[in-house]
This record gives C-alpha cells, structure tokens and sequence, in this order.
C-alpha cells in the first residue's frame, strides 16, 4: 500500500513580521500551528484559513467568542473539509481578498497577502488599547473583518456572520483588558 500523501519538505515560511512580532506566546503558536497546516496541505502560503483553523484549535478565548458550541462545530466541520480536500480549487492559488494592494514584501513570502494583513491589523488593534502584544482575539476580529478572505467564506458556509463574530472578538477583548487592569 502507498501512501497517496505527496511528500512536502519541511520549509518554514517566514514571518510577516519581524522576529519579536509582537504576539503573544499563544498567537505565537497559532502561527506555527498555521504554519504546519499550509505545509502539510501542499500550500505553499499560509493563508486565512489556516490561521483560522489553528487559532480556533489553540485558543479558549477565541473558542468562547462563538457563544456556543453548534456554531463553532460547524466551522471545524468546514476547516476539516478544507484539509482534506474542501480547499483543493484555492491550493497553488494566491489568497487576496482584494482588501489591500498586492505588495510583494520580501519579509511576507510564505503568506498570503490577506493574512499578513490580519497580523498587521491584529498587532495595531493590540497598539490601539496600548498594549505590545495582539491576542488570539484580536486575530480572530481581523480575520472576520476581511470580508473577502478564505476565513470569511469558511464561516459564511458555516452560517457565522463574520461582521458578528467580530463584535464579539471586539467585546471579548475589551472585557479581558477591562479584568488585567483591574489586577
């Protein structure tokens, strides 16, 4: 019996950003977790997707942010589909929501232009309550906030409207750095 898996090199993609990126341990992990993904799904960027998939998996608070575990079910459901097969017409395809202009930074090869946006946006949100690090959270709102990424069409098959999920990321947020600060 073979094994129909094509055997990808082990290759890290570079970060979109720079080596102290600003990210929590946490979000550091979903990172590589995204990371792992594209590689072992014949990818060659991470995109939204992944980072959706990895992040759900790696953080409670982002698992939380669903209200409930029908709606995050279904969107693993989706995710899963991906890997095996449901993502197949996006694999050898650049992911470009069309959200910024394409600009092929030599720091953001191995991702999609949608999900070096999502990190840039997730640190700045961090930046605009005046802390270093982006959250699971906040990764999770960026990604919801592309209307026209690969991790929008995922939780609109899935029936989560995406502008919701992100009020909630948004609200769950505040809630947390409301609580750090009460310490």
């Amino acid at each position: 019996m073979q094994n129909r898996t094509p055997r990808i090199p082990e290759q890290p993609a570079p970060n979109p950003v720079g080596a102290d990126a600003g990210l929590t341990v946490e979000l550091a992990s979903v990172v590589t977790g995204a990371r792992r993904r594209a590689l072992r799904d014949g990818d060659r960027q991470i995109d939204t997707a992944h980072l959706l998939h990895s992040l759900i998996e790696s953080d409670p608070e982002v698992r939380e942010a669903f209200d409930g575990g029908p709606r995050l079910a279904k969107v693993l459901g989706y995710l899963v589909q991906r890997s095996i097969g449901y993502g197949l017409r996006w694999q050898g395809s650049v992911e470009d929501s069309g959200a910024v202009p394409v600009v092929r930074d030599p720091a953001a090869e191995g991702w999609s232009p949608s999900a070096a946006t999502a990190m840039e946006t997730a640190l700045h949100r961090a930046g605009l309550r005046g802390e270093s690090r982006a959250r699971g959270l906040d990764l999770l709102a960026a990604l919801a906030d592309d209307g026209e990424s690969r991790a929008v069409e995922v939780l609109g098959r899935a029936g989560v409207d995406a502008r919701w999920l992100s009020g909630r990321a948004v609200e769950r947020t505040a809630e947390a750095s409301r609580q750090v600060s009460r310490r």
